[in-house]
Protein backbone atom coordinates (compact mmCIF):
# COMPACT_ATOMS: atom_id res chain seq x y z
CA UNK A 1 0.00 0.00 0.00
CA UNK A 2 2.34 2.28 1.08
CA UNK A 3 4.57 1.82 -2.35
CA UNK A 4 1.23 2.38 -4.30
CA UNK A 5 0.61 5.56 -2.56
CA UNK A 6 4.22 6.57 -3.51
CA UNK A 7 4.42 5.83 -6.89
CA UNK A 8 0.33 7.84 -7.63
CA UNK A 9 2.02 10.81 -5.93
CA UNK A 10 4.94 10.55 -8.19
CA UNK A 11 2.46 10.10 -11.40
CA UNK A 12 0.54 12.51 -10.01
CA UNK A 13 3.44 15.11 -9.58
CA UNK A 14 3.39 14.66 -13.66
CA UNK A 15 0.15 15.77 -13.86
CA UNK A 16 0.48 18.69 -11.77
CA UNK A 17 2.99 20.10 -13.83
CA UNK A 18 0.68 19.39 -17.53
CA UNK A 19 -2.42 21.10 -15.50
CA UNK A 20 0.02 24.11 -14.41
CA UNK A 21 0.60 24.17 -18.41
CA UNK A 22 -3.04 24.26 -18.61
CA UNK A 23 -3.78 27.39 -16.62
CA UNK A 24 -1.65 29.52 -18.39
CA UNK A 25 -3.74 29.19 -21.95
CA UNK A 26 -5.54 32.16 -22.88
CA UNK A 27 -9.07 30.50 -23.09
CA UNK A 28 -8.50 28.75 -19.50
CA UNK A 29 -9.92 32.01 -18.25
CA UNK A 30 -13.77 31.84 -19.83
CA UNK A 31 -13.87 28.38 -17.67
CA UNK A 32 -12.38 31.09 -14.58
CA UNK A 33 -14.69 33.28 -15.24
CA UNK A 34 -17.80 31.10 -16.26
CA UNK A 35 -18.40 32.60 -19.53
CA UNK A 36 -20.64 29.94 -20.58
CA UNK A 37 -21.13 29.27 -24.85
CA UNK A 38 -21.49 25.82 -26.38
CA UNK A 39 -18.19 26.06 -28.37
CA UNK A 40 -16.19 26.49 -25.66
CA UNK A 41 -18.08 24.06 -23.58
CA UNK A 42 -17.12 21.65 -25.86
CA UNK A 43 -13.11 22.62 -26.15
CA UNK A 44 -13.18 22.31 -22.28
CA UNK A 45 -15.06 18.61 -22.08
CA UNK A 46 -12.30 17.55 -24.85
CA UNK A 47 -9.22 19.49 -23.02
CA UNK A 48 -10.38 17.85 -19.44
CA UNK A 49 -11.17 14.49 -21.17
CA UNK A 50 -7.70 14.25 -22.36
CA UNK A 51 -6.27 15.48 -19.07
CA UNK A 52 -8.21 12.69 -17.83
CA UNK A 53 -7.00 10.15 -20.58
CA UNK A 54 -3.13 11.52 -19.22
CA UNK A 55 -4.15 10.45 -15.84
CA UNK A 56 -5.33 7.05 -17.04
CA UNK A 57 -1.85 6.68 -19.05
CA UNK A 58 0.56 7.79 -16.20
CA UNK A 59 -1.41 5.24 -13.99
CA UNK A 60 -0.08 1.81 -12.76
CA UNK A 61 -1.31 -1.55 -13.18
CA UNK A 62 -2.15 -4.09 -10.25
CA UNK A 63 -2.45 -7.32 -10.59
CA UNK A 64 -3.73 -9.15 -7.02
CA UNK A 65 -1.19 -7.62 -4.55
CA UNK A 66 1.28 -6.77 -6.44
CA UNK A 67 1.97 -3.25 -8.55
CA UNK A 68 3.12 -3.60 -12.26
CA UNK A 69 5.78 -0.94 -12.95
CA UNK A 70 5.04 1.00 -16.29
CA UNK A 71 6.00 4.22 -17.78
CA UNK A 72 3.00 4.30 -19.58
CA UNK A 73 -0.15 2.60 -19.58
CA UNK A 74 -1.13 1.85 -23.14
CA UNK A 75 -2.85 -1.81 -22.56
CA UNK A 76 -4.28 -3.70 -19.50
CA UNK A 77 -4.33 -8.07 -19.05
CA UNK A 78 -7.22 -9.76 -18.51
CA UNK A 79 -5.85 -10.56 -14.92
CA UNK A 80 -4.67 -6.85 -14.02
CA UNK A 81 -6.39 -3.78 -13.21
CA UNK A 82 -5.52 0.22 -14.24
CA UNK A 83 -5.00 2.49 -11.44
CA UNK A 84 -5.36 5.77 -12.38
CA UNK A 85 -5.25 9.55 -11.76
CA UNK A 86 -8.30 10.42 -14.40
CA UNK A 87 -10.58 11.21 -11.39
CA UNK A 88 -8.64 14.29 -10.76
CA UNK A 89 -9.19 15.70 -13.91
CA UNK A 90 -13.34 14.72 -13.85
CA UNK A 91 -13.64 16.78 -10.63
CA UNK A 92 -11.53 19.97 -11.75
CA UNK A 93 -14.04 20.02 -15.00
CA UNK A 94 -16.61 19.28 -13.16
CA UNK A 95 -15.75 22.18 -10.47
CA UNK A 96 -14.99 24.52 -12.87
CA UNK A 97 -17.33 23.91 -15.92
CA UNK A 98 -20.08 22.90 -14.24
CA UNK A 99 -22.18 19.32 -14.97
CA UNK A 100 -22.10 19.62 -18.67
CA UNK A 101 -18.53 19.82 -19.16
CA UNK A 102 -17.51 17.28 -15.98
CA UNK A 103 -19.68 14.66 -17.90
CA UNK A 104 -18.24 15.42 -21.08
CA UNK A 105 -15.20 14.48 -19.69
CA UNK A 106 -15.88 12.11 -17.85
CA UNK A 107 -17.44 10.38 -21.01
CA UNK A 108 -14.31 10.55 -22.81
CA UNK A 109 -12.19 9.61 -19.96
CA UNK A 110 -14.05 6.55 -19.10
CA UNK A 111 -14.53 5.37 -22.73
CA UNK A 112 -10.46 5.50 -22.94
CA UNK A 113 -10.62 3.30 -19.78
CA UNK A 114 -13.47 0.66 -21.14
CA UNK A 115 -11.42 -0.17 -24.16
CA UNK A 116 -8.32 -0.34 -22.24
CA UNK A 117 -10.01 -3.47 -20.52
CA UNK A 118 -8.73 -5.26 -17.36
CA UNK A 119 -10.70 -6.13 -13.92
CA UNK A 120 -13.43 -3.54 -13.24
CA UNK A 121 -13.66 -1.92 -16.49
CA UNK A 122 -17.28 -1.67 -16.13
CA UNK A 123 -16.80 0.23 -12.56
CA UNK A 124 -13.75 2.26 -13.98
CA UNK A 125 -15.67 3.34 -16.82
CA UNK A 126 -18.73 4.29 -15.20
CA UNK A 127 -17.27 6.37 -12.39
CA UNK A 128 -15.65 8.61 -14.55
CA UNK A 129 -19.07 10.65 -15.70
CA UNK A 130 -20.83 9.98 -12.56
CA UNK A 131 -18.03 11.85 -10.99
CA UNK A 132 -18.47 14.78 -13.55
CA UNK A 133 -21.72 15.02 -13.43
CA UNK A 134 -21.85 14.83 -9.55
CA UNK A 135 -19.19 17.33 -9.27
CA UNK A 136 -20.98 19.27 -11.23
CA UNK A 137 -24.27 19.85 -9.29
CA UNK A 138 -21.64 19.99 -6.45
CA UNK A 139 -19.88 23.29 -7.67
CA UNK A 140 -23.55 25.21 -7.71
CA UNK A 141 -22.61 25.20 -3.86
CA UNK A 142 -20.19 27.34 -4.28
CA UNK A 143 -21.62 29.49 -7.55
CA UNK A 144 -20.85 32.55 -5.68
CA UNK A 145 -17.27 31.46 -5.39
CA UNK A 146 -14.66 32.71 -8.16
CA UNK A 147 -12.88 29.14 -7.09
CA UNK A 148 -13.25 26.50 -4.61
CA UNK A 149 -10.81 26.61 -1.89
CA UNK A 150 -8.03 24.14 -1.47
CA UNK A 151 -9.54 22.95 1.88
CA UNK A 152 -12.97 22.45 0.30
CA UNK A 153 -11.70 20.92 -2.68
CA UNK A 154 -9.76 18.55 -0.32
CA UNK A 155 -12.99 17.41 1.57
CA UNK A 156 -14.92 17.16 -1.94
CA UNK A 157 -11.90 15.05 -3.41
CA UNK A 158 -12.61 12.66 -0.52
CA UNK A 159 -15.53 10.56 -2.75
CA UNK A 160 -14.93 10.16 -6.07
CA UNK A 161 -12.89 7.54 -5.17
CA UNK A 162 -14.72 5.70 -2.35
CA UNK A 163 -17.10 5.51 -5.11
CA UNK A 164 -14.91 4.02 -7.07
CA UNK A 165 -14.79 1.59 -4.75
CA UNK A 166 -18.20 0.75 -4.50
CA UNK A 167 -18.63 0.44 -8.15
CA UNK A 168 -16.07 -2.00 -8.25
CA UNK A 169 -17.73 -4.09 -5.43
CA UNK A 170 -21.31 -3.94 -6.96
CA UNK A 171 -19.79 -4.79 -10.62
CA UNK A 172 -17.73 -7.94 -9.94
CA UNK A 173 -18.37 -11.32 -9.61
CA UNK A 174 -15.65 -12.40 -6.96
CA UNK A 175 -16.26 -10.45 -3.92
CA UNK A 176 -13.60 -11.55 -1.78
CA UNK A 177 -11.03 -11.01 -4.85
CA UNK A 178 -12.30 -7.49 -5.08
CA UNK A 179 -12.69 -6.66 -1.45
CA UNK A 180 -8.53 -7.55 -1.27
CA UNK A 181 -8.32 -5.06 -4.04
CA UNK A 182 -9.77 -2.49 -2.65
CA UNK A 183 -7.81 -2.85 0.41
CA UNK A 184 -4.68 -2.18 -1.55
CA UNK A 185 -6.04 0.91 -3.51
CA UNK A 186 -8.42 2.46 -1.87
CA UNK A 187 -6.63 4.39 1.19
CA UNK A 188 -4.26 5.50 -2.17
CA UNK A 189 -6.79 6.62 -4.41
CA UNK A 190 -7.98 8.86 -1.72
CA UNK A 191 -5.47 10.65 0.14
CA UNK A 192 -3.66 11.04 -3.89
CA UNK A 193 -6.78 12.20 -5.49
CA UNK A 194 -8.04 14.35 -2.60
CA UNK A 195 -4.52 16.04 -2.04
CA UNK A 196 -4.15 16.53 -5.88
CA UNK A 197 -7.12 18.15 -6.51
CA UNK A 198 -7.31 20.59 -3.69
CA UNK A 199 -3.45 21.51 -5.08
CA UNK A 200 -4.80 22.03 -8.43
CA UNK A 201 -7.70 24.68 -6.74
CA UNK A 202 -5.10 26.12 -5.28
CA UNK A 203 -3.13 27.36 -9.22
CA UNK A 204 -6.43 28.17 -10.34
CA UNK A 205 -6.31 30.64 -7.67
CA UNK A 206 -2.88 31.91 -8.18
CA UNK A 207 -3.77 32.27 -11.60
CA UNK A 208 -6.79 34.09 -10.56
CA UNK A 209 -5.11 36.52 -8.47
CA UNK A 210 -2.17 36.99 -11.43
CA UNK A 211 -4.91 38.00 -13.65
CA UNK A 212 -6.35 40.14 -10.84
CA UNK A 213 -3.17 42.03 -10.76
CA UNK A 214 -2.20 42.62 -14.08
CA UNK A 215 -5.92 43.89 -14.61
CA UNK A 216 -5.30 46.00 -11.35
CA UNK A 217 -2.04 47.65 -12.72
CA UNK A 218 -3.68 47.79 -16.73
CA UNK A 219 -6.12 49.54 -14.73
CA UNK A 220 -3.63 52.23 -13.09
CA UNK A 221 -1.40 52.87 -16.27
CA UNK A 222 -3.98 53.30 -18.11
CA UNK A 223 -5.41 55.86 -15.95
CA UNK A 224 -2.01 57.35 -15.73
CA UNK A 225 -1.43 57.46 -19.46
CA UNK A 226 -5.06 59.08 -19.95
CA UNK A 227 -4.70 61.68 -16.86
CA UNK A 228 -0.96 62.95 -18.53
CA UNK A 229 -2.74 62.76 -21.91
CA UNK A 230 -5.71 65.10 -21.16
CA UNK A 231 -3.18 68.59 -21.68
CA UNK A 232 -2.46 66.91 -25.33
CA UNK A 233 -6.41 66.44 -26.05
CA UNK A 234 -7.21 69.90 -25.27
CA UNK A 235 -5.11 71.18 -28.35
CA UNK A 236 -6.88 72.59 -31.13
CA UNK A 237 -4.08 71.79 -33.90
CA UNK A 238 -4.73 67.96 -34.67
CA UNK A 239 -0.67 67.32 -35.75
CA UNK A 240 0.00 68.76 -32.63
CA UNK A 241 -2.21 66.66 -30.23
CA UNK A 242 -1.64 63.62 -32.13
CA UNK A 243 2.42 64.23 -31.88
CA UNK A 244 2.06 64.29 -27.85
CA UNK A 245 -0.14 61.49 -27.52
CA UNK A 246 1.96 59.08 -29.59
CA UNK A 247 5.48 60.37 -27.64
CA UNK A 248 3.31 59.70 -24.64
CA UNK A 249 2.23 55.72 -25.50
CA UNK A 250 5.67 55.39 -26.76
CA UNK A 251 7.63 56.68 -23.78
CA UNK A 252 5.39 54.87 -21.50
CA UNK A 253 4.43 51.51 -22.94
CA UNK A 254 6.80 48.52 -24.16
CA UNK A 255 5.91 48.87 -27.96
CA UNK A 256 7.78 48.95 -31.27
CA UNK A 257 6.02 52.11 -32.48
CA UNK A 258 3.13 53.72 -32.02
CA UNK A 259 0.65 55.86 -35.04
CA UNK A 260 -2.39 58.56 -34.35
CA UNK A 261 -4.17 59.14 -37.42
CA UNK A 262 -7.55 60.87 -38.15
CA UNK A 263 -9.90 59.28 -40.73
CA UNK A 264 -7.69 59.84 -44.18
CA UNK A 265 -4.17 59.89 -43.24
CA UNK A 266 -1.10 59.48 -40.44
CA UNK A 267 -0.60 62.29 -37.78
CA UNK A 268 2.28 60.91 -36.12
CA UNK A 269 4.27 58.05 -36.00
CA UNK A 270 7.17 57.10 -33.55
CA UNK A 271 9.12 53.94 -33.64
CA UNK A 272 10.59 51.43 -35.79
CA UNK A 273 9.30 51.44 -39.31
CA UNK A 274 9.46 55.56 -39.23
CA UNK A 275 11.37 55.58 -42.47
CA UNK A 276 8.09 54.44 -44.38
CA UNK A 277 5.13 54.65 -41.83
CA UNK A 278 5.29 58.67 -42.30
CA UNK A 279 2.96 61.72 -41.76
CA UNK A 280 0.81 62.41 -44.13
CA UNK A 281 0.37 58.68 -45.53
CA UNK A 282 -3.38 57.23 -46.33
CA UNK A 283 -4.98 55.25 -43.32
CA UNK A 284 -7.67 53.44 -45.50
CA UNK A 285 -6.89 49.66 -44.56
CA UNK A 286 -9.51 46.88 -43.92
CA UNK A 287 -8.88 47.02 -39.81
CA UNK A 288 -9.19 50.45 -40.05
CA UNK A 289 -12.34 50.53 -41.98
CA UNK A 290 -13.72 48.71 -39.54
CA UNK A 291 -12.68 50.55 -36.82
CA UNK A 292 -14.41 53.70 -37.66
CA UNK A 293 -17.52 51.78 -38.74
CA UNK A 294 -17.66 49.48 -35.69
CA UNK A 295 -16.59 51.79 -33.08
CA UNK A 296 -14.86 48.56 -31.77
CA UNK A 297 -10.90 47.53 -30.61
CA UNK A 298 -9.33 45.67 -34.01
CA UNK A 299 -5.82 43.30 -33.66
CA UNK A 300 -4.03 42.74 -36.19
CA UNK A 301 -2.06 39.78 -35.80
CA UNK A 302 0.18 39.41 -39.12
CA UNK A 303 1.69 41.46 -41.69
CA UNK A 304 -1.06 41.31 -44.38
CA UNK A 305 -3.44 42.41 -41.90
CA UNK A 306 -1.46 45.38 -41.19
CA UNK A 307 -1.33 46.11 -44.88
CA UNK A 308 2.33 47.57 -44.87
CA UNK A 309 3.85 47.64 -48.17
CA UNK A 310 6.64 47.90 -47.38
CA UNK A 311 8.23 44.18 -47.33
CA UNK A 312 10.87 44.72 -44.82
CA UNK A 313 8.90 46.44 -42.31
CA UNK A 314 9.34 45.18 -38.65
CA UNK A 315 6.08 45.39 -37.44
CA UNK A 316 4.30 42.46 -37.11
CA UNK A 317 0.95 43.24 -35.12
CA UNK A 318 -0.82 46.09 -33.90
CA UNK A 319 -3.80 46.79 -31.70
CA UNK A 320 -6.32 49.79 -33.35
CA UNK A 321 -8.34 51.94 -31.14
CA UNK A 322 -10.73 53.89 -32.38
CA UNK A 323 -10.96 57.28 -30.29
CA UNK A 324 -14.62 58.32 -30.03
CA UNK A 325 -15.87 62.02 -30.03
CA UNK A 326 -19.93 62.95 -29.73
CA UNK A 327 -21.03 59.15 -31.04
CA UNK A 328 -18.45 59.25 -34.06
CA UNK A 329 -15.10 58.23 -34.90
CA UNK A 330 -12.50 60.69 -35.19
CA UNK A 331 -9.00 58.99 -35.33
CA UNK A 332 -6.88 56.31 -34.68
CA UNK A 333 -4.37 55.26 -32.31
CA UNK A 334 -2.10 52.10 -33.47
CA UNK A 335 0.06 50.19 -31.17
CA UNK A 336 2.48 47.93 -33.22
CA UNK A 337 4.28 44.89 -32.29
CA UNK A 338 7.02 43.17 -33.92
CA UNK A 339 5.79 39.57 -33.34
CA UNK A 340 2.16 38.66 -32.49
CA UNK A 341 2.72 36.74 -29.15
CA UNK A 342 3.79 40.47 -27.68
CA UNK A 343 -0.23 41.00 -27.54
CA UNK A 344 -1.39 39.61 -24.48
CA UNK A 345 -4.34 39.63 -23.00
CA UNK A 346 -3.02 42.06 -20.44
CA UNK A 347 -2.33 44.27 -23.53
CA UNK A 348 -5.65 43.88 -24.73
CA UNK A 349 -6.92 45.10 -21.74
CA UNK A 350 -5.16 48.14 -21.56
CA UNK A 351 -5.78 49.23 -24.97
CA UNK A 352 -9.44 49.04 -24.77
CA UNK A 353 -9.32 50.82 -21.62
CA UNK A 354 -7.19 53.22 -22.53
CA UNK A 355 -9.47 53.68 -25.60
CA UNK A 356 -12.67 54.27 -23.36
CA UNK A 357 -10.52 56.60 -21.57
CA UNK A 358 -9.33 59.05 -24.28
CA UNK A 359 -12.80 58.35 -25.80
CA UNK A 360 -14.50 59.90 -22.49
CA UNK A 361 -12.14 62.44 -21.76
CA UNK A 362 -12.59 63.76 -25.65
CA UNK A 363 -16.26 64.12 -25.08
CA UNK A 364 -15.83 65.56 -21.87
CA UNK A 365 -13.19 68.56 -23.49
CA UNK A 366 -16.32 68.81 -26.33
CA UNK A 367 -19.03 69.38 -23.74
CA UNK A 368 -17.20 71.53 -21.45
CA UNK A 369 -16.43 73.37 -25.09
CA UNK A 370 -19.94 73.86 -25.42
CA UNK A 371 -21.02 74.88 -22.48
CA UNK A 372 -18.14 77.87 -22.48
CA UNK A 373 -19.38 78.80 -25.79
CA UNK A 374 -23.04 78.70 -24.91
CA UNK A 375 -22.18 80.39 -21.52
CA UNK A 376 -19.99 83.58 -23.94
CA UNK A 377 -22.98 83.86 -25.65
CA UNK A 378 -25.19 84.48 -23.25
CA UNK A 379 -22.70 86.72 -21.56
CA UNK A 380 -22.41 88.97 -24.72
CA UNK A 381 -25.86 88.74 -25.33
CA UNK A 382 -26.39 90.29 -21.88
CA UNK A 383 -23.23 92.78 -22.34
CA UNK A 384 -25.28 93.89 -25.69
CA UNK A 385 -27.83 95.37 -24.12
CA UNK A 386 -28.28 98.98 -24.21
CA UNK A 387 -31.09 101.09 -22.21
CA UNK A 388 -33.24 102.99 -24.70
CA UNK A 389 -34.56 105.41 -21.81
CA UNK A 390 -30.89 106.69 -21.46
CA UNK A 391 -29.97 107.14 -25.16
CA UNK A 392 -33.56 109.02 -26.30
CA UNK A 393 -32.57 110.87 -22.65
CA UNK A 394 -28.97 111.80 -23.58
CA UNK A 395 -30.28 112.47 -27.13
CA UNK A 396 -32.93 115.23 -25.62
CA UNK A 397 -30.12 117.04 -23.83
CA UNK A 398 -28.04 117.22 -27.04
CA UNK A 399 -30.49 118.91 -28.27
CA UNK A 400 -31.37 120.99 -25.75
CA UNK A 401 -27.67 121.90 -25.36
CA UNK A 402 -27.25 123.08 -28.87
CA UNK A 403 -29.36 125.88 -28.44
CA UNK A 404 -27.63 127.25 -25.36
CA UNK A 405 -24.11 125.48 -25.52
CA UNK A 406 -23.02 124.65 -29.17
CA UNK A 407 -19.96 123.34 -27.99
CA UNK A 408 -21.02 121.75 -24.79
CA UNK A 409 -23.61 119.88 -26.87
CA UNK A 410 -20.53 118.65 -29.64
CA UNK A 411 -18.38 117.37 -26.74
CA UNK A 412 -21.23 115.56 -25.40
CA UNK A 413 -22.05 114.00 -28.53
CA UNK A 414 -18.28 112.82 -28.79
CA UNK A 415 -18.46 111.18 -25.60
CA UNK A 416 -21.80 109.71 -26.57
CA UNK A 417 -20.28 108.17 -29.58
CA UNK A 418 -17.18 106.85 -27.81
CA UNK A 419 -20.54 105.51 -25.63
CA UNK A 420 -21.72 103.88 -28.45
CA UNK A 421 -19.01 102.88 -30.21
CA UNK A 422 -17.85 100.97 -26.96
CA UNK A 423 -21.19 99.28 -26.61
CA UNK A 424 -21.49 97.72 -30.15
CA UNK A 425 -18.03 96.49 -29.66
CA UNK A 426 -19.00 94.29 -26.66
CA UNK A 427 -20.07 91.31 -29.11
CA UNK A 428 -17.02 90.49 -30.25
CA UNK A 429 -15.29 90.21 -27.22
CA UNK A 430 -15.33 88.53 -23.43
CA UNK A 431 -12.67 90.91 -21.80
CA UNK A 432 -11.07 94.18 -21.94
CA UNK A 433 -8.46 96.26 -20.85
CA UNK A 434 -9.28 97.75 -17.73
CA UNK A 435 -7.99 101.27 -19.62
CA UNK A 436 -10.37 101.09 -22.66
CA UNK A 437 -13.08 100.30 -19.40
CA UNK A 438 -12.62 103.03 -17.50
CA UNK A 439 -12.76 105.14 -21.10
CA UNK A 440 -16.21 103.66 -21.37
CA UNK A 441 -17.24 104.93 -18.04
CA UNK A 442 -15.80 108.37 -18.01
CA UNK A 443 -17.65 108.86 -20.76
CA UNK A 444 -20.81 107.75 -19.16
CA UNK A 445 -20.50 110.44 -16.28
CA UNK A 446 -19.49 113.27 -18.63
CA UNK A 447 -22.57 112.65 -19.95
CA UNK A 448 -24.61 111.62 -16.26
CA UNK A 449 -22.83 114.86 -15.46
CA UNK A 450 -24.45 116.88 -17.59
CA UNK A 451 -28.09 115.91 -16.95
CA UNK A 452 -27.75 116.36 -13.51
CA UNK A 453 -24.88 119.02 -13.14
CA UNK A 454 -27.48 120.41 -10.53
CA UNK A 455 -28.29 117.28 -8.63
CA UNK A 456 -25.50 115.39 -8.00
CA UNK A 457 -21.23 115.06 -8.31
CA UNK A 458 -19.83 111.98 -9.42
CA UNK A 459 -15.80 111.51 -9.08
CA UNK A 460 -13.71 109.43 -10.80
CA UNK A 461 -10.18 108.29 -9.63
CA UNK A 462 -7.90 105.59 -11.01
CA UNK A 463 -3.95 104.75 -11.17
CA UNK A 464 -2.02 105.41 -14.42
CA UNK A 465 -1.31 101.77 -15.12
CA UNK A 466 -4.05 99.61 -16.13
CA UNK A 467 -2.68 98.48 -19.77
CA UNK A 468 -2.42 94.45 -18.35
CA UNK A 469 -5.64 94.44 -16.57
CA UNK A 470 -8.69 92.74 -18.20
CA UNK A 471 -12.19 92.89 -17.19
CA UNK A 472 -15.25 91.87 -19.00
CA UNK A 473 -16.71 94.93 -20.92
CA UNK A 474 -19.14 97.16 -19.49
CA UNK A 475 -18.64 96.65 -15.61
CA UNK A 476 -18.40 99.46 -13.95
CA UNK A 477 -20.78 101.34 -15.67
CA UNK A 478 -23.70 99.53 -14.11
CA UNK A 479 -23.01 99.91 -11.12
CA UNK A 480 -22.71 103.66 -11.67
CA UNK A 481 -25.98 103.55 -12.80
CA UNK A 482 -27.51 101.37 -9.94
CA UNK A 483 -26.31 104.47 -7.70
CA UNK A 484 -27.75 107.22 -9.53
CA UNK A 485 -30.94 105.48 -10.08
CA UNK A 486 -31.65 103.65 -7.61
CA UNK A 487 -29.06 105.13 -4.36
CA UNK A 488 -30.08 108.97 -5.32
CA UNK A 489 -33.04 108.42 -6.75
CA UNK A 490 -34.93 110.41 -4.02
CA UNK A 491 -32.20 112.99 -3.84
CA UNK A 492 -32.52 116.43 -4.66
CA UNK A 493 -29.32 118.15 -4.04
CA UNK A 494 -26.05 117.28 -2.68
CA UNK A 495 -25.83 113.80 -4.42
CA UNK A 496 -21.96 112.66 -4.65
CA UNK A 497 -20.78 109.38 -6.18
CA UNK A 498 -17.54 108.32 -5.82
CA UNK A 499 -15.73 105.80 -8.59
CA UNK A 500 -12.40 104.44 -7.44
CA UNK A 501 -10.09 101.92 -9.30
CA UNK A 502 -7.05 101.07 -6.83
CA UNK A 503 -4.02 98.75 -7.68
CA UNK A 504 -2.92 96.81 -4.61
CA UNK A 505 -0.71 94.16 -4.55
CA UNK A 506 -2.93 90.85 -5.49
CA UNK A 507 -5.79 92.38 -7.26
CA UNK A 508 -7.09 95.42 -8.46
CA UNK A 509 -9.97 96.84 -6.15
CA UNK A 510 -12.56 99.05 -8.05
CA UNK A 511 -15.55 100.70 -5.74
CA UNK A 512 -18.29 102.54 -6.83
CA UNK A 513 -19.90 104.43 -3.03
CA UNK A 514 -22.55 106.92 -3.01
CA UNK A 515 -24.24 108.90 -0.15
CA UNK A 516 -27.83 107.75 -1.17
CA UNK A 517 -30.74 105.79 0.75
CA UNK A 518 -28.67 102.38 0.45
CA UNK A 519 -30.09 99.11 0.20
CA UNK A 520 -32.74 97.96 1.86
CA UNK A 521 -31.49 95.03 4.88
CA UNK A 522 -33.87 92.60 3.67
CA UNK A 523 -32.11 92.09 0.06
CA UNK A 524 -28.89 93.29 0.21
CA UNK A 525 -27.72 89.85 1.08
CA UNK A 526 -29.65 88.79 -2.30
CA UNK A 527 -28.33 91.20 -4.22
CA UNK A 528 -25.92 90.00 -7.40
CA UNK A 529 -26.99 86.93 -6.76
CA UNK A 530 -30.40 86.45 -8.28
CA UNK A 531 -32.93 88.77 -10.68
CA UNK A 532 -34.72 90.88 -7.86
CA UNK A 533 -38.83 91.15 -8.28
CA UNK A 534 -39.78 94.16 -10.52
CA UNK A 535 -36.26 95.10 -10.79
CA UNK A 536 -36.02 97.05 -7.80
CA UNK A 537 -32.81 98.48 -6.54
CA UNK A 538 -30.83 97.24 -9.59
CA UNK A 539 -31.24 94.01 -9.03
CA UNK A 540 -31.26 92.87 -12.85
CA UNK A 541 -27.87 94.96 -13.34
CA UNK A 542 -25.97 94.03 -10.34
CA UNK A 543 -27.03 90.65 -10.99
CA UNK A 544 -26.11 90.76 -14.57
CA UNK A 545 -22.76 92.02 -13.78
CA UNK A 546 -22.13 89.84 -11.26
CA UNK A 547 -22.63 86.81 -13.27
CA UNK A 548 -20.26 87.39 -15.73
CA UNK A 549 -17.97 88.72 -13.28
CA UNK A 550 -17.90 84.80 -12.33
CA UNK A 551 -18.47 83.27 -15.31
CA UNK A 552 -15.18 84.81 -16.62
CA UNK A 553 -13.10 85.58 -14.06
CA UNK A 554 -14.07 83.30 -10.76
CA UNK A 555 -15.90 83.29 -7.55
CA UNK A 556 -12.94 85.94 -6.23
CA UNK A 557 -14.34 88.63 -8.58
CA UNK A 558 -17.81 88.99 -7.66
CA UNK A 559 -19.54 91.60 -6.10
CA UNK A 560 -19.37 92.45 -3.23
CA UNK A 561 -22.51 94.83 -1.72
CA UNK A 562 -22.60 96.73 1.86
CA UNK A 563 -24.51 99.58 3.74
CA UNK A 564 -22.59 102.54 4.91
CA UNK A 565 -23.62 104.84 7.62
CA UNK A 566 -24.31 107.63 4.99
CA UNK A 567 -25.60 105.31 1.88
CA UNK A 568 -24.17 102.22 0.27
CA UNK A 569 -21.12 100.74 -1.45
CA UNK A 570 -20.43 97.98 -4.12
CA UNK A 571 -16.48 97.16 -4.48
CA UNK A 572 -15.05 94.10 -7.09
CA UNK A 573 -11.41 93.04 -6.68
CA UNK A 574 -10.00 91.66 -10.10
CA UNK A 575 -7.29 89.25 -9.19
CA UNK A 576 -3.64 90.07 -10.59
CA UNK A 577 -3.30 87.23 -12.37
CA UNK A 578 -5.70 88.25 -14.39
CA UNK A 579 -3.45 90.09 -16.11
CA UNK A 580 -1.80 89.01 -19.28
Amino acid sequence: MTDLTIILFERLGLLLVIAFVLTRIPGFRSLLYREFSWKMTLIHACMFGLFGIGGTITGVVIEGDFVIHHTFVWSVGAGEMVVSSSLVAIVIAGLLGGPIVGFGAGLIAGTHLFFLGGIGLLANSLVNPLTGLLAGLTARFFSQERVISPMKALFIGIFPPILQMHLLLIFNSQPDFMIQVVNTIGLPLVLSNSIAIAIFTAMIGIVLREQEDEAALATKQALTIAEEALPFLKKDVPHEMAGGIARLLYDRLTLAAVSVTDKQTVLSHIGLGADHHREGDKTITLLAQQAFATKQMQVAYSRSEIQCENKKCPLEAAIIIPLIDTNDAIGLIKLYFRKAQHIRPVELMLANGLGQLLSQQLKTISADTLKIHMRDAELRNLQAQINPHFLFNTLHLIAALFRKDPDRARYITIKLAQYMRFNLKLVSTSLVNLEKECEHVEAYIEIIQARFASRLQIDFSQPEDLTHVFIPPSTIQPLVENSIQHGLQKVTKGGVVDVIVRKLDKFVRIIVRDNGCGFPEDIIKRVGHMTLTSNQDGGTGLYNVNQRLIGLLGETACLHVRNLPNGSEVFIDIPIENER
